[in-house]
């Protein structure tokens, strides 16, 4: 038997989803463009950033479906 999750927990989650997605983005634009400065290169930077937005996107999923997986089962 699953206990119910509190009213806080609950903000908490959803509050961290706002913030995943820009993280994500950001992390990978910042690897690609650290690693763009260390190895002279140009392309690495837009490459890590659609990376990151794509990781972004996928925690994204894998949250909202578990979610709605625990709310299905009460």
């Amino acid at each position: 038997m699953k206990r119910e999750k509190s009213w806080w927990v609950m903000i908490g989650e959803y509050t961290s989803l706002a913030f995943l997605l820009p993280a994500a983005t950001v992390a990978g634009y910042l690897i690609g463009y650290l690693l763009d400065r260390a190895l002279g290169t140009s392309f690495l930077k837009p490459m890590f950033l659609v990376l990151g937005i794509i990781a972004g996107f996928l925690q994204l999923l894998r949250q909202v479906q578990k979610n709605s997986e625990n709310d299905g089962h009460r």
